[in-house]
């Protein structure tokens, strides 16, 4: 009796001893739940459209949706390309970035890194920060931005425009023209052809080109 007493006792302890050295392996919890987003689409090819009117087309090669972020938004880590549509669903201009977010709420799209856009007017955008509002149906940027189309280049860093690229704004700028087009411009203020530019900054070499061109005329009438 007592000998079935002790096996007992000792296996008992030996169980208890098993007990107590056992571990679980489990991951710790995950707090941050806006780390996860709620849709990862690979090879994107589709057309979007606002009010049940198509807007543009976007290529990417991974797009996520995040609802849970604050603000929610979809990202294109991998870079994405615009093509963007009139409403008789003609393309008014191409626009590419390597990086973008689109904060849905707001309407307001974010592009960075090697930011372009043509026109079908010819004209070219190229900045490494560019903001799309689609409330205020206007871009606008606060970094170094290039702004060239055939008749003139201008450059600042700080740009306004439209978001049909017709009617901008370059302020801190430096720019170059051709001669016909500053004529153009002196003669009827606000009619180039296409769009409309501001310089709220004007270049210094401008008035002494204008005046040096004038002096040599009068030297050669003399």
């Amino acid at each position: 009796m007592k000998r079935g007493l002790a096996v007992a006792i000792v296996v008992a302890h030996f169980g208890l001893m098993a007990c107590e050295q056992a571990q679980e392996h489990t991951a710790a919890a995950v707090h941050e739940r806006d780390s996860a987003s709620m849709m990862v689409s690979y090879g994107v090819n589709t057309l979007i459209s606002d009010s049940g009117v198509i807007k543009y087309k976007i290529v990417t090669e991974r797009w996520d949706v995040n609802t849970i972020k604050n603000p929610p938004r979809w990202t294109f880590e991998k870079g994405v390309f615009f093509e963007q549509f009139d409403q008789q669903f003609h393309v008014e201009a191409y626009i590419q970035a390597d990086t973008a977010w689109y904060f849905d709420q707001q309407k307001l799209w974010k592009l960075r890194g090697r930011v372009r856009i043509r026109n079908v007017n010819g004209l070219i955008y190229e900045s490494e920060e560019l903001f799309w509002d689609g409330l205020k149906h206007e871009l606008y940027s606060n970094v170094f931005s290039k702004v060239t189309t055939p008749e003139r280049t201008l450059q600042g860093t700080y740009f306004r425009s439209d978001e049909h690229m017709r009617h901008y704004t370059v302020s801190n700028s430096k720019g170059s023209f051709i001669t016909d087009d500053m004529e153009n411009d002196s003669q009827q203020p606000g009619a180039a052809p296409g769009d409309t530019t501001q310089q709220q900054s004007e270049p210094i070499l401008r008035p002494q080109a204008t005046k040096h061109a004038r002096t040599t005329s009068n030297e050669q009438n003399e």
